[in-house]
């Protein structure tokens, strides 16, 4: 993540705005309902790492073919946000998979699973 707060702060405006355009210009229907779950904007400002997750898409193929769907569009998403972010440059947009809530359900349910088995182990004895 970038150190500087200008990078965070454009991360930040490029999240929100890209949150929205995914939204309403994406019409793609591979893509499905998409989140933007960060963005780390170097400190030139020069590239954008922007991580997503797909609603109810699991399947490595989909998700593959989701981040393509998205790379394919990032000129046309770069364009879009600068007609919103007052900047001389917007930042290349580089798309990336964001495994960490999908991880953080597997291990939830894992804990459930210990857990379920720990009291019915107690309640056995």
């Amino acid at each position: 993540m970038a150190t500087n707060s200008r990078a965070a702060r454009v991360g930040d405006q490029i999240q929100r705005d890209l949150a929205v355009l995914l939204q309403r210009e994406m019409k793609d229907p591979r893509l499905g309902i998409v989140t933007v779950s960060a963005v780390e904007v170097s400190s030139d400002l020069q590239n954008a790492k922007v991580f997503v997750t797909f609603l109810g898409k699991e399947a490595a193929q989909e998700i593959k073919d989701g981040i393509e769907v998205l790379s394919h569009a990032a000129g046309f998403l770069r364009s879009q946000l600068a007609k919103s972010i007052r900047m001389r440059s917007v930042p290349a947009l580089r798309f990336f998979y964001d495994k960490s809530i999908s991880e953080g359900q597997k291990m939830s349910s894992l804990i459930e699973q210990a857990i379920s088995s720990d009291q019915a182990n107690h309640s056995d004895s």
